[in-house]
Formats: C-alpha cells, structure tokens, sequence
C-alpha cells in the first residue's frame, strides 16, 4: 500500500511542466512555394504564399481536365522562436507525414532526410537553433519531392500520390534524460501483454532511456496502470544506472492483474500505463509518456476464422483512403476520427488502413471505438530489385511497427498489396521468372522482419483475384494470413466467380487463415437504373453485388472477414468513366455521405434494431407516368434488421406491408408529380421504429399533351438505360427509348459500345473534357435518322449535346481494370459529318470532327423553336460522312 501512495504522490508532480516532455504544434503561418528554389540564398515574399498544415499541393490539379498532377519538389518555410527555457532541453521537429522526400533544414543547416509519404519522422536540432532571449528567430525549410522514385514504395497504385506537408507538424522538447527519442519517431516506450485471459493480465513494458548529461545519472523507472475510472491497478518500478551521453535498455513486468476488463469492439475498455522517468537524487520528475493498454488476445484459424478473447467474431470492415475532396490528403484529426465513427456506426468492427499508415488521430480513435485494424506499407503492385527498394521498405515496416505498436487496435502488419498484378517483363518469361522469385525473397525478408519485431501480430499478403499466380510464386506459403482482393461480376464477367474463388481458396490453401482483404463495385452517387447491369455504375448494382458478396462472406465460417473497398469515394487521378478521377466503390461518397450500400450493411451488422429507406440521396427524380395513370412506379427498397413485416406509407397512406428477405423489404410505389413523404415502420417488441423520407418526383406524361400532367422539360441521356441526377441545376436525365406516337423517342441507330471492351455494356470510359456529365457524353446513339417529342404548342429551348468517342490516339486501359478481356481500346477516328434538321429547317450545318467534334471533348449547342398546330419537334439528322451521333438532348418549355 506504501508504494501505491508513493505513486499517487508522483503523479500529481508529473503534472508540473517541469516533468512532462513539451509537444507543441506549429501548423500555422507557414510559406509555401511550389518548385526548386536555392535554400542559401534570399527570398522574395511574392514567390510564396501564405498556408497552415495540414497542406497539400494537389488539392486541385488532381481533379482538373489535364491529365497528370504535380509531382515534383515544394518548399515550405517557417519562422519559430524557441523560448530561453529550453536551453537546458532536447529540442526536435517532430512531422507525422510530409511526401515523400523530405529534406529539412535550419537556420540554413541541414538537419536531415526522410524517405517516406506515410510514417512520422523527427529529428534533434539543438546544433543550430538560437534561443530567445534577445528576440532571436529560428528558420525552419522543407523540401519535399513527390517525384516517382523507383526506389520508393509505391511505385504505381490505384490512388494519388499527393505532395506536402499533409499531418501536423511538432516542436518537442525534453530534458536531458528522457526515454528515447530518436526510435523511429515513436514515443520511446513499448507496451505489450504477453498473456492474457478473463482472470489475469500480464504486462510487459520495454525501451531505452537516453542520457544526454555530461554525467552518470541514476533514475527510477515507474509505470504505473490506471484503469478509465482513473484507480491506480498496478505499478512497476527499477531503478537503472545512466552512463553520460548513452542509450540504456530497460524492461518492466506486471504480472497477475486480476480479473481484466477485455478489450472488444463491444467493450473497448482501455487502461492507461503511465511510465516515468525519476531522478532519485532530487526526485524529479524527468520525464512522461502515456499509452494505452487494452487487454485482449486473438487468433486467426484456418477453418473457423476469427477469434477475440475466446470468442468467434466475424470480421466485417472496410478499406480507407485519407483523403477528402478539395482537401487532397490534407485533413484535420476531427476528420480522421469522423471516418471511425462512421464505420462503427455502420456496425462494423473492422478497418483496413490502405495502403499504407495514417494519421495517429485516426488509430486512437480505433482503440477508442472498438475497431480491429490492419496497417501495412505501401508496396503495391510491383517491386524494384535493387538493395536500396529493399532497405527503404524495411525501414517503412519497422517504422509502422514501432509508430503504431502501442494500439491494441491492432492485429495485423501488412504488406505487397496485388505485388504481380503488373509484374515485370512481361514480354520476357523467363526474366520474370526470376523477378517474381525475387518478389518472394523480398516478401520473405520482410515478414521475417515482422515476426521478430512484433510477434504478438500477425502478418498478411493481399493478392489480386489471380489465385494460381499467386500459388505457382510460392507467396501463399510466406505471410500467416492471406488476403484476397476479389471483383468477379466487377472486373470479371461472372459474379459467381467469387464464391468458386472462396471455395478453392479453401480446397488448396486450407492451412491458411483468409480474410477477403477487397471487393466492391463503382456506384456514382449520380448515376441510377431500375434495370442495373455490371459496369453501369449505379448505385442500384452496387448495392446488388455486396448483397451477393456478403452472403458469401457470411456463409463460410473458414472466411474471417472481409474489407468492402472503400469506406469512401477518394481520389484516383488515373480514372476516366462517369466521374473522372474518382474511385466510386465507398460505402459512402467522398464528402461522406451515405449511398444504399452503407445502409445495406447497417441492416446486417447493427445489433440495435434499424430500419432506413433506400435512395434516401435520390431525393430528385423524374421518369414517363405509366400508361394511363398519373403517377410512375419505381422500386424503393427499405432496410432493416427486424424480422416482421415493413409497412410503406405515401403521403400519408398505407401503400402495402411486406416482410423483408436478407434485411431488405421491396416495394413497388406509384410516384405522384411533386413531393411524395414516404414513411416507413416496423415493429420491435411493443414499439416501433421509423424512418422517413421526401422524394420530389417530376413526371413526364406518358402522352405529352395530356392536360393532366403539363409539360415543362425533359433530359434524356442517348445510348443507356440510366438515370443521371444534376442536383445543382435540379435536373434528372432519363434514359432514352424508341419513339412511340404521342410520345418521344429515338427513330433508327444503334448504341455506341466500345470495341475491344469485355465489361463496359454500352458506351466509353473516357474522360470527357470540358465537362463536368461524363456520363452523359460517354454514351450515344450513332447513325441516329430522327428524334421526335409529339409536345404540345409552345416556345422550347432544345439543347443538343454531342461527343465525338472515337480517336487516333490509343488509349491504355486502366491497369486496375482487372479484366484480362479488357486490354486497350482504340477505334479510329474516320471522318463524320452531319447536319441537324428541326422541323425541317437546317439548324446544324456540316457538323463534324474536323471542326466542332473534338475527340473526347464535350460539345453542346441550344437553339429555340416556336411549335405550333400538332407539329411538335422533329430533329432529322442527315449523314454527309459516316454516320451521324447523338449524345443528350434537353427540351424544355418555356412559354
């Protein structure tokens, strides 16, 4: 008891300043200049301007018509006053990220260089700073390259590789004995439990103490363990002896920590070991630093998958990325927690941290939350066979290791993301041969590495859906865990892939634990169909594919978990289709709003009863009244995770009760012209719970004369069977269908598919310049004879929209396209030329690619027409050379 009041005592001095080691950010009012500019020399304030970190470079230029983006040198520079009470101190800049090269200096001095995007690095500099006592400034410069190195991982990945000085930045000081500093920009301190059960805990805490004194020194070490009510549990102390200007070991055991709160994603109790350094000849305190402890164990098997403090657990999660649009992957800590905050409210338990380490922010709130992680490093897709790739990816690994070993969040370092999906030589067999067999070694390294370092985790491979590959390199036999990335009914043509891939996974590599490590599908938060098909990007097929992958996953016990890729839309600068530049398959978009997929998996992972709408985004919509009636029927899918009926409400009145299958109940409901309030409900136990939602529904006429439903505009996308949805201009785009009397349509051609294209059902995957409707341009109907709308009298504004997709130039097909069926694409451009006939006038005159129709570029034009009598609007298009095409075309009334 006398020890444990000596600790009390101790703790209320740690609170002095004296005693803790000093971490102050320095994110503001710092210059920023784009480009090489000599560091010895003088600046002049125009060529810089004025940012705060977190910052990027590639805010905007990723997401801009141009491809490419800067990748290459920027400089920041800052000035610091370091105040005369460090004197006597360690003073260090401390960065949790900056990309990817980073030289720093001060005062004109070099202070050092780290190689890297995504792990901190720190860096002493008490030889070239002035203090404060006279006004004296400090000027802090960094040069950072984002440049492709081939020597750096990642060499090419399916995201951007944003430039700047991304996370916070940090002036640390410590006194003269502190625990050490300079491992790896970690805290110093490593806490592990080497054993663990419902009665008893153990605790290991192991690091070095630095001496930077001119003399012996004698210190006690005290950890001290306080549960979350703050009651001291259990406390460790030794005392060592410090030789002057050296690094000394030490290590601490706890044992027999009765009956332990467990760590679980239910239960995410943490303690806090709080280890100090004392003085025992003045009994200072010399210095602090805090962890937190969750006490739990795990392990993966082969046949039954999971296990948590003794119990089974299904893995469900996703993949994240760590940026944000207009922000690239410059973002605040409330930011990164948001994201966890959203996949535990989705019900998930899981987070894959890809491809590479993330903010500290971010795995904080994963202890605090509950969700188990998986972090690797960022080598993804190839390998360079040198010694300096080599030594540059073990020291990312163990700076991942080290930075993050004190989370309890996490289970698995990981490492080689799809490494053969574009292997080397490919023209040369037998060279790659021996490349793939160098891959091997370096994964062999590397995860050896790994053991060492942490044997308490485990390691895992994430490989590409090419199972033989994979097993023929001999790289199944190397991690402890295997990770699948799966796209059957994605990349591949047959959904049902997947579940044969899962089988043999099983049947060949049974005494492997899996977890599938990826899958998803586009969904453009713009895009819909009520008749869905692979590669249309609607969020309706997106939401088809996890209902069959979840299953699937659900179904196997030997499947540990899975990972959805991704948590959210992020920016993939490469990527052309309906929104360029982006990667479609988040559970919710990129500004974090959720799509049907996020409340599909909440129906299933929720354990509190949940019921939501569907579409809930698709607030705007329009489509043809059915025949004869006032109103247009479209499916509305509720989700919920209770059993009974599901009752559907419209403006009011009971539309129909049905029970759900597989967490989803279907209704079929007749959209009135205006706003429909749709409720739903179903009961739990003796009370309900309810969603609701409000659909401005905007109905075109079946017959466009009907009085009953008045005509005022229509947009119709040529060449799909999609809906597009503008909700800053409140605009939805139909899909287009043959004309029928009375009514609108098309009359003759044929829908533009690419050639050479084993996934895409209709149109182009190119990106459209000039253009922010990609998927309104990327489809048309060609050799197109007329267009005709039976509107009644009326003045009309009619907006013609065209694009010519064929072009000289090849263009490469995406790579992260899996589909061995879809190489390249290229169609020659052959001369077309056409003109546009309204009501029989000549509107267009010899349209064609040697004048208006650029390749890949958008190209619209409106032009007003009276109608009067029964005319209506008759468009003729009349060949001249080749054939003519349509892309969208926008009729609306203005008088």
């Amino acid at each position: 008891m006398k020890n444990y009041f000596t600790a009390f005592f101790l703790l209320i001095n740690i609170t002095h300043l004296f005693g803790q080691r000093i971490k102050q950010s320095i994110n503001t009012d710092w210059q920023f200049h784009k480009g090489d500019i000599e560091l010895s020399g003088t600046y002049k304030d125009a060529d810089w301007q004025t940012v705060s970190i977190p910052h990027s470079w590639n805010t905007d230029d990723v997401s801009d018509d141009a491809p490419g983006y800067y990748q290459g040198i920027g400089v920041y520079r800052k000035t610091i006053y370091i105040p005369d009470a460090y004197r006597n101190k360690e003073v260090y800049l401390y960065f949790e990220g900056a990309a990817q090269v980073a030289e720093v200096y001060v005062n004109k001095h070099f202070v050092g260089k780290h190689i890297g995007s995504y792990t901190a690095f720190s860096f002493r500099i008490n030889d070239f700073i002035n203090f404060n006592g006279n006004g004296n400034k400090n000027e802090i410069e960094v040069k950072l390259d984002n440049s492709h190195n081939e020597n750096i991982p990642p060499l090419s990945a399916d995201f951007t590789f944003y430039g700047g000085i991304y996370r916070d930045v940090y002036l640390a000081a410590f006194n003269k004995v502190h625990f050490d500093a300079d491992n790896d920009a970690s805290d110093g301190v490593f806490i592990s439990t080497p054993k663990v059960d419902s009665q008893k805990a153990d605790v290991l805490i192991k690091g070095e103490i630095t001496n930077k004194e001119t003399k012996q020194s004698r210190v006690k070490i005290i950890t001290s363990v306080f549960n979350e009510e703050g009651k001291l549990i259990a406390q460790a102390n030794n005392t060592v002896g410090l030789n002057a200007d050296e690094n000394t070991a030490f290590e601490q055991h706890i044992s027999n920590i009765e009956n332990p709160q467990l760590w679980s994603p239910e239960h995410p109790y943490l303690y806090r070991a709080i280890s100090c350094i004392i003085n025992t000849k003045s009994g200072d305190t010399l210095d602090v630093v805090s962890n937190p402890i969750g006490f739990r164990w795990f392990r993966f098997t082969a046949d039954k998958g999971f296990f948590l403090n003794g119990k089974h657990y299904k893995l469900w999660g996703a993949s994240r990325h760590q940026d944000y649009p207009g922000k690239a992957n410059a973002l605040p800590d409330a930011m990164h927690v948001n994201d966890v905050q959203l996949l535990k409210n989705m019900g998930a338990n899981l987070l894959r941290v890809a491809h590479y380490p993330q903010d500290p922010s971010l795995m904080e709130a994963c202890d605090r939350l509950g969700i188990i992680t998986s972090v690797e490093i960022p080598i993804v897709n190839r390998i360079t066979e040198n010694d300096t790739f080599r030594n540059n990816c073990l020291k990312m690994m163990e700076e991942m290791i080290r930075q993050n070993y004190n989370h309890p969040s996490v289970v698995i370092w990981a490492y080689m993301n799809e490494v053969l999906l574009a292997p080397r030589y490919s023209g040369d067999t037998a060279r790659q041969r021996i490349y793939i067999r160098h891959v091997k070694e370096l994964a062999q390294s590397i995860d050896s590495f790994s053991r060492k370092e942490d044997p308490s985790r485990y390691t895992m491979i994430p490989f590409h859906g090419d199972l033989s590959l994979y097993i023929r390199s001999g790289l199944t036999e190397v991690p402890q865990v295997i990770g699948w990335n799966q796209y059957p009914g994605w990349y591949g043509a047959d959904i049902n892939d997947f579940e044969k891939n899962m089988e043999r996974h099983h049947r060949e590599l049974g005494n492997k634990p899996m977890i599938v490590t990826e899958y998803g599908a586009d969904g453009d938060p713009r895009v819909h169909s009520t008749h869905p098909v692979r590669f249309d990007k609607s969020m309706e097929y997106e939401t088809y594919f996890h209902k069959i992958y979840q299953k699937v996953i659900a179904d196997r016990p030997f499947i540990s978990g899975a990972m959805v890729w991704t948590l959210h839309d992020f920016n993939a600068e490469s990527r052309k289709e309906t929104m360029p530049h982006v990667n479609n398959k988040g559970l919710v978009t990129g500004t974090r709003e959720p799509k049907d997929v996020y409340l599909y998996y909440q129906s299933k992972l929720l354990s509190t009863p949940f019921i939501a709408i569907g579409s809930r985004s698709w607030k705007l919509r329009s489509a043809v009244a059915d025949s004869g009636h006032a109103f247009a029927t479209q499916s509305v899918e509720i989700y919920t995770n209770q059993n009974s009926e599901v009752s559907l409400f419209q403006n009011g009145h009971l539309l129909k009760k049905e029970l759900p299958r597989q967490g989803v109940a279907v209704f079929r409901v007749p959209f009135l012209n205006g706003i429909n309030h749709l409720e739903t409900s179903v009961a739990v136990g003796d009370t309900t719970v309810g969603d609701f939602a409000d659909i401005d529904f905007r109905l075109i006429p079946f017959h466009l004369k009907d009085s009953n439903i008045p005509f005022s505009e229509i947009n119709i996308s040529l060449g799909d069977q999609r809906y597009f949805n503008d909700d800053t201009l409140q605009q939805v785009w139909i899909p287009e269908k043959p004309y029928t009397p009375g009514s609108w349509g098309y009359i003759g051609g044929d829908v533009f598919k690419m050639k050479n294209s084993g996934r895409q059902p209709y149109g182009s995957d190119k990106d459209i310049l000039g253009t922010s409707y990609d998927a309104i341009y990327e489809t048309q109907r060609t050799d197109i004879q007329q267009f005709k709308l039976d509107v009644p009298e009326g003045k009309y504004a009619v907006t013609f929209h065209f694009a010519e997709l064929l072009s000289n130039t090849r263009q490469d097909a995406n790579i992260y396209n899996l589909d061995a069926k879809h190489n390249t694409h290229s169609a020659k451009t052959e001369l077309r030329k056409f003109d546009v006939l309204v009501n029989g006038k000549k509107i267009i005159d010899g349209l064609g690619n040697d004048n208006y129709l650029i390749p890949g570029r958008a190209y619209s034009t409106k032009i007003f027409v009276d109608v009067t009598g029964s005319d209506g609007i008759l468009i003729d298009f009349k060949p001249i050379k080749g054939k003519t095409i349509l892309n969208g075309l926008q009729v609306n009334k203005i008088y």
